[in-house]
């Protein structure tokens, strides 16, 4: 069957907490999905949520919203996305949360292949990296099939810090951040433009560009800023929502996208094999090939110590 003759896009939602209910809200919105389904263990919250969310049905494009805690109403979904996973606490980092969550997607995966075998995987959950390489594992998918939702919030971040730093719009700054969604991320200035002009070349109007120091700062807001959302809030949940409907996006209209999705990477031995996030392509296949940019001497070896931190965290657990 061919993507123009498939049903209407049905996608699955695991975890109905304050991510997963914000990946619903901003998919229904954006109208990524016709069906957007979300599951989890509390039937209350997943029903509530749900109901909260097919009131407002008539404000978005035409689509279906549905909640229950019995698994069955993933099947023949087009599209998996798992949230579920233990709450990151203020000063907990990422790979804190390692155990707990692979424990979680030694449950949560079984039974929803058996429902949903042919769908897309797309793991939120942090340490989402961690996660992914275990869920492939646990799950033996093809590993484009399933991917992690890697740096592409922190991209996000990084690029409307650049934009706020320059005044140019965040939609002409194109930058990366590469490897661990984490504490051991790199950003790629060697190969960030604005516009058409390398961010290096890039000057305002009184000549003045971004120095060694404005790019240091920037980037430790970019890997801190997590942090600093859930010392005064208690999750990360819009942006994490929005850009999460974005690559569900990309795979349910078949874009052909780069987005840093992360994904088993094995093509470049000097990262061993290890999920990480890099420019990816990402279309109805899922995470199909990776783009790796001209990388500086630092750069490279950063992201070799991030593929090192994630697959060490990654062994402690037996992936």
């Amino acid at each position: 069957m061919s993507v123009t003759e498939r049903r209407p896009t049905k996608l699955a939602i695991i975890g109905a907490g304050s991510v997963g209910a914000t990946l619903a809200y901003a998919s229904l919105i954006k109208g990524v999905a016709r069906n957007v389904v979300l599951y989890d263990i509390n039937k209350a919250k997943v029903k509530a949520e749900a109901l909260d969310l097919g009131h407002g049905i008539q404000f978005t494009p035409m689509g279906t919203i549905d909640g229950s805690d019995d698994i069955e109403i993933c099947r023949d979904a087009d599209m998996v996305a798992v949230t579920a996973g233990a709450k990151q606490d203020p000063g907990q980092s990422r790979m804190d949360l390692a155990g707990a969550t692979i424990g979680l997607m030694e449950k949560i995966m079984p039974p929803v292949l058996e429902v949903a075998p042919d769908a897309i995987y797309m793991m939120v959950t942090n340490p989402v990296d961690v996660v992914t390489h275990a869920a492939l594992k646990i799950s033996g998918l093809p590993s484009n099939q399933l991917f992690g939702s890697g740096t592409v919030l922190d991209t996000s971040r990084l690029r409307y810090l650049v934009s706020r730093e320059t005044g140019v719009a965040v939609q002409n700054v194109h930058a990366y951040i590469a490897g661990e969604h984490g504490d051991s991320e790199i950003p790629l200035w060697s190969s960030a433009i604005i516009g058409a002009a390398p961010l290096s070349d890039w000057r305002n109007a009184e000549g003045r560009g971004l120095n060694d120091a404005d790019e240091e700062r920037i980037a430790d807001e970019v890997k801190n800023a997590a942090y600093s959302i859930i010392a005064g809030k208690g999750a990360t949940n819009y942006a994490i929502g929005l850009a999460g409907a974005r690559i569900i996006e990309a795979v349910l209209r078949d874009e052909n996208a780069v987005l840093p999705v992360s994904s088993l990477i094995t093509e470049y031995p000097e990262f061993g094999e290890v999920c990480m996030a890099l420019p990816t392509i990402v279309n109805r296949h899922g995470a199909v090939s990776r783009i790796l940019p001209p990388l500086s001497r630092a750069e490279r070896a950063g992201l070799v110590a991030s593929a090192e931190s994630i697959r060490t965290t990654a062994a402690k657990f037996g992936y």
